[in-house]
C-alpha cells in the first residue's frame, strides 16, 4: 500500500520536477559555478550540445604530458657509475620541486647508458627522460694541442684532477658543447644538475618561468674563488679577447665583480654545478666567439680551465647586471659546500643549518650583490649586504 502511494506522488509531481530542472539549467547557465563545470566541455553555451573534451585538452601544463610554459629541462653529464648519486639527487629534486612540474630530464654520457642506469632514473619520475651520447668532436683532445707539452703538464700538475684527461675533456665539453648537443636544440632554458647534491628547500614556483618573465639569462646559487693554479693565464687570455672585441662587452656588465684593486682577476666565479640558464646566452655570437678563442689558446689542457670560471667570466662580461640572478632562496648542497637560506633553522620550508653556510656572507657573493646594486639601483638607501664578509678558499 505504501509503495503504491509513493508511485502516485512521484507521478503527480513529476511535471513540476522536470520544469524545475530545466529552469535551473537555463537560469543557472550564467552562474560562475555552472560555467566552471561547463568549461570541461567543448562549449559553455547552454543552447548547444555539451560534448566532453578530449583528455589531452584538459591536461594541466605541468602534467607529465602537458605543454610546459617554458621549453626547458634538467640536464646532466653523467656516467653509468653515477647512478646511485644521481638517484639521490633526483629523489630530492622530485620531492622538493619537479613532481609538481614534471620538466623533462636529459642525461648525456661519453659512452652509451646501460639499461640498469636508464631504468634506475626512470623509476624516480613521471617526467620524460632522454638519454644521449657525445660525438667525437666534443669529447676529445683537439689536434692543435701539443701532446709533448700536454703530457708534461699532466705529469707535474699539483692541483686536483691535474693528471686526468677525462676531467679536462669534461670542462671543455661543459664550456662549449653541452648547449649544442642535439637533445638540447629545442630547449630555451636548462637547469644543470649533478649526482650527490642535495636540495634543502621546497621550491613553490617555476624557476624557468621566473627567469623568462624577468628577462634573466643566468641564475646561480654558489659563488666561490677558483683554484688559481688551474687558470694562471685565463684572465690574460680573456683580456686579449676583450681588447680584440670591445663591442661584445655589455654596457652594464659585471666586470667589476671579477677584478681586485689592481685590475687582476680575483678568482670569483659561480659554481656551475648549479646554474639555470637561458640557452640563447650560450648560443650567442659573443659567447661562442669567446669559447672558440679560449679553446684555441689550449688552456683547457695546458692548464685546467674549468667551465665554472669560463661561464662566470662570460656572464659578467657579455650580460648586463640585471640579467644575472642569485637564487638565494634555494637551499643547496654540493659536497663540501652548503648554501642555506637565512632563518632556515627555525622557519620556512627548508631543512638546513644556515650557521654551517658561509656562502651568503662569502666575499664573492657579497661582492656580486654590491656591484649589481651599484649598477641596477645606484640610489639604493639599503646596502646590498651588511655584516661580516667571509673569505674562504674552495
Amino acid at each position: 500500500m505504501a509503495l503504491a502511494t509513493y508511485r502516485r506522488l512521484v507521478w503527480r509531481h513529476l511535471p513540476v520536477m522536470l520544469i524545475g530542472i530545466l529552469a535551473g539549467y537555463f537560469v543557472g547557465c550564467n552562474k560562475p559555478a555552472v560555467r566552471r563545470t561547463l568549461s570541461l566541455f567543448d562549449t559553455a553555451d547552454c543552447s548547444q550540445p555539451r560534448v566532453a573534451k578530449s583528455a589531452i585538452d584538459t591536461v594541466d601544463m605541468y602534467h607529465p604530458n602537458g605543454t610546459k610554459p617554458v621549453r626547458a629541462a634538467l640536464v646532466a653529464l653523467v656516467r653509468n657509475s653515477d647512478l646511485f648519486g644521481l638517484r639521490m639527487a633526483m629523489r630530492q629534486i622530485e620531492d622538493r620541486w619537479n613532481r609538481a612540474h614534471n620538466y623533462q630530464y636529459i642525461f648525456v654520457n661519453d659512452v652509451p647508458f646501460t639499461d640498469e642506469f636508464k631504468q634506475g632514473v626512470q623509476a624516480l619520475t613521471k617526467a620524460q627522460v632522454k638519454f644521449g651520447t657525445l660525438d667525437s668532436e666534443s669529447w676529445q683532445v683537439p689536434g692543435w694541442i701539443n701532446q709533448t707539452k700536454y703530457q708534461e703538464v699532466k705529469r707535474t700538475a699539483q692541483y686536483p684532477h691535474g693528471e686526468k684527461d677525462s676531467y679536462r675533456k669534461m670542462c671543455r665539453f661543459q664550456s662549449g658543447y653541452l648547449h649544442r648537443h642535439p637533445l638540447l636544440q629545442d630547449l630555451d632554458y636548462y637547469w644543470r644538475i649533478e649526482p650527490d647534491v642535495e636540495y634543502y628547500c621546497d621550491i613553490d614556483y617555476d624557476p624557468f618561468a621566473f627567469m623568462q618573465q624577468n628577462g634573466l639569462k643566468y641564475g646561480w646559487n654558489v659563488a666561490m674563488t677558483e683554484f688559481m693554479a688551474t687558470i694562471p693565464t685565463l684572465w690574460n687570455t680573456t683580456k686579449m679577447f676583450a681588447l680584440e672585441h670591445p663591442e661584445l662587452i655589455a654596457p652594464d656588465s659585471l666586470w667589476q665583480w671579477l677584478v681586485d684593486e689592481h685590475g687582476q682577476y680575483n678568482g670569483c666565479h659561480f659554481w656551475s654545478n648549479f646554474e639555470i640558464v637561458d640557452l640563447s646566452f650560450y648560443r650567442s655570437p659573443a659567447y661562442q666567439a669567446y669559447f672558440d678563442y679560449l679553446d684555441r689558446a689550449g688552456g683547457f689542457f695546458y692548464e685546467r680551465w674549468g667551465d665554472a670560471p669560463v661561464h662566470s667570466i662570460a656572464a659578467a662580461l657579455f650580460l648586463n647586471a640585471s640579467q644575472v640572478h642569485y637564487f638565494s632562496d634555494i637551499g643547496y648542497f654540493h659536497p663540501s659546500v652548503v648554501s642555506c637560506p637565512r632563518g632556515a633553522r627555525t622557519q620556512g620550508r627548508c631543512v638546513c643549518d644556515a650557521n654551517k653556510s658561509f656562502v651568503q656572507d662569502g666575499f664573492c657573493t657579497v661582492r656580486f650583490l654590491q656591484v649589481k646594486q651599484s649598477i641596477v639601483d645606484p640610489n639604493a638607501t639599503v646596502p646590498a649586504h651588511s655584516g661580516v664578509v667571509r673569505y674562504a678558499e674552495p
